[in-house]
């Protein structure tokens, strides 16, 4: 049994990467969907688990290339499940097995190590619960 130490090290970025203190701005769905790295004057922005990651000038993100599909969404059930594909870049992710869960918490330490924290997602339902 580790400590979690061992598996906090394994997604250290190879690089140094310095980050500014996380933002708890609410950010509306709508406006994320505008980050997906086409709109000029908009960051490029990726929520996980009801937070949002500035991946603004990361070549990844960007239109055509591998992980664009994530830009401007909340692809939780996609991160979880290892896929690129566009259907299953949706926030749902409370029924996945947990396994499955545990690939998205992993994708969401990743990100939290290289990415900026820019703000909560509002949600839909504008309720609290």
């Amino acid at each position: 049994m580790s400590d979690g130490t061992e598996q906090t090290k394994k997604f250290e970025p190879k690089q140094t990467v310095q980050l500014a203190p996380p933002k708890d701005d609410q950010i509306t769905p709508e406006y994320l969907s505008k980050c997906n790295g086409t709109n000029e004057g908009y960051p490029t922005l990726v929520a996980i688990k009801g937070t949002v990651f500035d991946v603004t000038g990361k070549d990844s993100y960007a239109p055509g290339k591998q992980y664009h599909v994530f830009a401007g969404k909340e692809p939780n059930r996609a991160l979880a499940s290892s896929s690129l594909k566009l259907e299953d870049c949706t926030p749902e992710y409370e029924d996945l097995a947990e396994d499955k869960k545990k690939v998205l918490d992993d994708w969401f330490t990743f990100f939290s190590k290289r990415y900026n924290i820019v703000g909560k997602l509002q949600s839909d339902t504008g309720s609290n619960l």
